[in-house]
């Protein structure tokens, strides 16, 4: 058999789960698996020319747009491949790939399918494979991810911790998909209500091999890790009982910050040091749109809550969708800088825009239909535009200040006051910001990579692939 090329975009400066698994499964299985993560190295094409199967793990939209370029490049050294797409984002654009000449979108639990497909398709041409999407939400049984064949931790996302040296950032997988239904979320139309557990002792044992690589700290990247308490929960005691030095940092819901704040002692005890949270918004109309399962005050609270167990909180949002307004923005930003956030938000989440990729549940909505104008195949969605063109300005203001200048962490102070007074010279009644502005005494832990999954590629992201 020819060997298999497994190749990633972009995962958020981790160490792509999507390469470490399926090598995994397939090695087991005989092939020779070659590996390459181009957010951090380059491609080998002669790798590429030799390969019996490629495949492009799209587990979000950034990375998504990224590897249909990388397509490109594969069909120009080896034109006759079978490729195959997988991840969150290869069944929602399946039409689209497969008008791009790709053989298979497989996602969800993809692994088992994209062996299936390795098996059949390797030695046949890409013309003898009729296209195939599927997804699969069953239950799979998971080695442990192999790790072999990628670049150093050290190129990867750091954790930055005033007072402490960076500490290499490990990836890890305690659950897959998720239980709740946020209309905007590219996870509900692939697993539409089910999650799904990684074994305790698979995931304990890729703990156990990044620290080995020299992993110092863990990110959890379950879509929400509270979604199972009793399957995470002894996790995080056993890794903190073997590792005590290993800090680490989950996602977790509003809703599920609130309902389970008894176990916010427990996070911070094991090595919990930074929770990232989707608000999404701070108007309770757009959450309600949204299905997000909190309100304004929710988020208020969840705020408090963390902070008083001594935990970082990273909130997340969308800033730009149909129903922004320039005052509902200053709203936003206010709320931030209310709750003492600024330098916790990446500068990048205030100029997220909403998404609505083809199974979105949020096109089913009647709220949404009258600012949809058509699909866009090269940005992967469906476009909208808002009614107030003011808006649209600033989010093209906002969006090409913090392209230039989010790399710098120091700046996001600097960076959101530039903000504010863009949003406050359009409003019809300005604002002020609170005096004194709440900031904390010292900055909060963050992971160095200052992107994001649903935001669209940089130029020179698209450079780098």
């Amino acid at each position: 058999m020819k060997p298999v090329v497994l190749i990633s975009t972009y995962a958020l400066g981790h160490m792509p789960h999507g390469l470490v698994s399926p090598a995994a499964w397939l090695r087991q299985e005989g092939f020779t698996v070659h590996t390459f993560d181009l957010a951090v190295e380059q491609l080998d094409e002669s790798r590429v020319a030799e390969a019996g199967v490629i495949g492009l793990f799209v587990p979000m939209h950034t990375a998504t747009r990224l590897a249909l370029k990388v397509l490109q490049t594969i069909r120009q050294i080896n034109p006759r491949v079978p490729v195959v797409f997988y991840g969150l984002y290869a069944p929602l654009n399946n039409e689209l790939l497969k008008h791009q000449g790709v053989q298979a979108a497989f996602g969800g639990e993809y692994e088992a399918a994209l062996v299936d497909f390795c098996r059949r398709a390797n030695g046949r041409t890409a013309e003898e494979i009729a296209f195939e999407s599927h997804i699969s939400t069953e239950r799979l049984a998971f080695p442990v991810p192999d790790r072999n064949g990628l670049p150093s931790l050290t190129q990867y996302a750091t954790l930055l911790q005033e007072g402490h040296p960076p500490r290499a950032a490990g990836y890890v997988l305690t659950t897959r998909g998720c239980k709740h239904h946020c209309r905007h979320c590219p996870v509900v139309p692939v697993y539409r209500g089910r999650f799904r557990v990684v074994p305790r002792d698979v995931v304990l044992a890729d703990i156990e091999q990044l620290v080995k690589l020299g992993a110092t700290h863990i990110t959890f990247g379950d879509p929400d890790f509270l979604n199972g308490p009793g399957h995470v929960l002894p996790i995080v005691r056993e890794m903190h009982a073997r590792y005590p030095h290993l800090t680490y940092d989950v996602t977790i819901k509003i809703e599920h910050l609130l309902r389970y704040a008894h176990f916010l002692p427990e996070l911070k005890a094991t090595g919990c040091v930074l929770i990232t949270t989707a608000v999404e918004s701070v108007d309770d109309a757009v959450l309600a749109i949204l299905a997000k399962g909190h309100t304004r005050a929710d988020f208020y609270r969840a705020a408090d809550l963390v902070r008083e167990n001594g935990i970082a909180l990273q909130p997340t949002f969308i800033p730009f969708h149909p129903w922004t307004t320039i005052e509902s923005y200053l709203d936003l930003l206010y709320s931030i800088a209310e709750l003492g956030l600024v330098v916790a938000v990446p500068p990048v989440q205030l100029a997220i825009r909403l998404l609505l990729p083809p199974g979105s549940l949020l096109l089913e909505r009647p709220e949404i239909r009258p600012f949809i104008t058509g699909f866009d195949p090269q940005r992967l969605s469906y476009l909208w535009e808002n009614p107030n063109p003011q808006v649209e300005d600033l989010y093209q203001e906002v969006m090409a200040l913090i392209s230039q200048r989010s790399s710098c962490q120091s700046q996001r102070l600097p960076i959101f006051r530039e903000v504010w007074e863009m949003a406050n010279r359009r409003a019809s009644r300005p604002r002020t910001l609170p005096d004194p502005l709440p900031l904390p005494e010292e900055m909060p832990p963050y992971l160095s990579e200052n992107w994001y999954c649903c935001a669209e590629p940089t130029e020179s992201q698209f450079e780098q692939v």
